[in-house]
């Protein structure tokens, strides 16, 4: 059984792969999400006998049963999101990247006259900016740097000026060509660079640019061109690899129909870590109150990243907290962040897109749903039933669940016909409709917005009866596969929607979930019952 890929977006981002007990077995990264998750279903990874088949993603896509995603800004953030999610999880299908050439930095060593070199890992003493996923950018940039500030690039100092020198590009440390006091400054620019601090080299290399152009020197203005590239990679916020030595918790939430989309974003050491979702009734205070409760069992961060201000109170009751944590041996006090603009004003951006693509991304379907069935409410519980049947035998049913057009699998219901002998769908719809809203009524549990039914007018009318001794006015409709007819109680004609409509798509979803849940049930029953 694959996984439900009907809902994955086409954003920039990482998609992660589960298997059976959800654990994460493999984590990529994609410029479209939804494009790289459906390329894996394609005939050539599942099936075995494909020569081209990778026995490896063959064994993986086997295991898939679950995707999870994390949306970024762009394909370069989706990359430093990768590598961090492997380095974290150690996925069992993921290759061992500790090498990999594109995760390099840059260090700024800490000698007397610094140098600036490629480092594949963080053992020699400095400071080291990056990771860069780019290597020749990355080259680029550090070609810039020792150009631009005439840095030095032997590994001794050696007695005499050498031809880099007399070239321009090294300014001499070794023969005090250059005072100790200004080469530490140049090197200090160097820093502001790889810092980010880039604008006002950026402006003056812009000016030079247009002057060779004018001039016709049109080599010389590439040459240019290629330098402000590399350093606005510099410039570009690489969201998800935070140089930070503390833990931050990033929060924000979106308020729809009085239901509180909340989501949290747990960083640590500038590492996203973790993502949390969840959906409460909205009140007063609803983030005080989420706060308080979320962290009365959790370890509490240096800096919690909000979208708003909180009253005092609930500030000081969580940094008493964190104080008293044992953990929490350096006694750091707790921050409170509500950015306005810059880095932390764009994650709290990026878990808005997040919230949108997890839950808001088919509105516009289900209010087109809403308007083409007549429906009183948008349809955000749409609940859907199927039988399956081989000859008559092992005659089951499925019932699926769509919460705001997703797949809610926790609330999926499966049934064996106890009632019903041979073949006669209608009585087997009209069993399992009676059993699962009659259990819904007796418990006082919530009724879905919409019952949808697989067939046609006999079936409809099946349930339709259940639901009428139950007293209960829920709407329900019927989808005929063969001209994908829709039928409605008191509606003598069947509704035909637009082929390509969203709402249409949606309900064909809904019904052929359903009945791959039913073949599904059925063929398990019928295995047990030859062994």
């Amino acid at each position: 059984m694959k996984p439900d890929l009907t809902q994955i977006p086409t954003n920039p981002g990482c998609y992660i792969y589960k298997n059976l007990d959800g654990d994460i077995i493999y984590v990529g990264k994609a410029k479209n999400i939804k494009k790289r998750v459906t390329s894996y279903f394609t005939k050539k990874h599942t099936d075995t006998k494909n020569p081209g088949a990778s026995e490896k993603t063959v064994q993986l896509v086997k295991r898939i049963k679950y995707v999870e995603f994390v949306i970024t800004n762009t394909e370069t953030e989706a990359l430093l999101l990768e590598n961090n999610l492997i380095k974290k999880h150690k996925p069992k299908y993921n290759i061992d990247l500790k090498d990999s050439k594109r995760y390099a930095y840059l260090l700024l060593t800490d000698e007397e006259f610094p140098r600036i070199l490629t480092a594949r890992d963080k053992k020699e003493k400095g400071q080291y900016f990056g990771p860069f996923t780019s290597g020749e950018t990355r080259l680029q940039i550090r070609d810039f740097l020792i150009k631009t500030f005439q840095i030095r690039t032997c590994k001794r100092l050696p007695k005499k000026e050498c031809l880099r020198y007399h070239i321009g590009i090294c300014s001499a440390p070794c023969t005090h060509k250059i005072t100790k006091e200004k080469y530490l400054e140049d090197i200090e620019k160097a820093k502001q660079i790889l810092s980010g601090k880039t604008k006002e080299i950026i402006k003056q290399l812009e000016s030079e640019m247009k002057k060779y152009a004018l001039e016709t020197n049109y080599e010389a203005a590439k040459h240019k061109k290629n330098q402000i590239d590399a350093l606005l990679y510099l410039d570009e916020k690489q969201n998800m690899e935070r140089n930070r030595k503390y833990n931050e918790d990033i929060l924000n939430f979106v308020i729809k129909q009085d239901k509180v989309y909340l989501m949290v974003f747990n960083i640590y050491k500038g590492i996203l870590e973790n993502k949390e979702e969840y959906i409460f009734e909205n009140e007063e205070d609803f983030l005080e109150k989420f706060l308080i409760q979320y962290y009365d069992e959790k370890e509490i961060p240096k800096e919690i990243i909000l979208p708003k201000e909180i009253n005092d109170g609930v500030k000081k009751e969580l940094q008493t907290q964190k104080l008293t944590l044992k953990t929490n041996t350096k006694k750091e006090k707790l921050k409170f962040t509500v950015p306005e603009i810059g880095e932390k004003k764009q994650l709290l951006n990026l878990i808005l897109k997040n919230i949108e693509n997890a839950y808001f991304l088919e509105d516009d379907t289900l209010e087109e749903l809403q308007k083409e069935l007549k429906l009183h409410e948008t349809p955000e519980i749409i609940e859907c039933f199927d039988i399956s049947h081989l000859s008559g035998t092992s005659t089951v049913a499925s019932m699926v669940q769509f919460k705001n057009a997703k797949t809610d699998k926790n609330n999926y219901r499966r049934f064996k016909i106890r009632t019903v002998e041979g073949i006669d769908d209608f009585a087997s719809i009209a069993e399992v409709v009676r059993r699962r809203y009659t259990k819904l009524k007796t418990d006082n549990l919530q009724m879905p917005n919409l019952i949808v039914i697989d067939g046609g007018k006999g079936q409809l009318s099946a349930a339709i009866k259940e639901l009428e001794k139950l007293r209960l006015n829920t709407p329900i409709i019927s989808l005929a596969k063969r001209e994908e007819e829709i039928f409605m109680p008191g509606n003598p004609k069947p509704i035909i929607l637009n082929k390509k409509s969203k709402s249409l798509k949606l309900l064909q979803r809904i019904r052929d979930e359903a009945h791959r849940f039913a073949i599904t049930y059925n063929r398990n029953l019928r295995k047990k019952e030859i062994k």
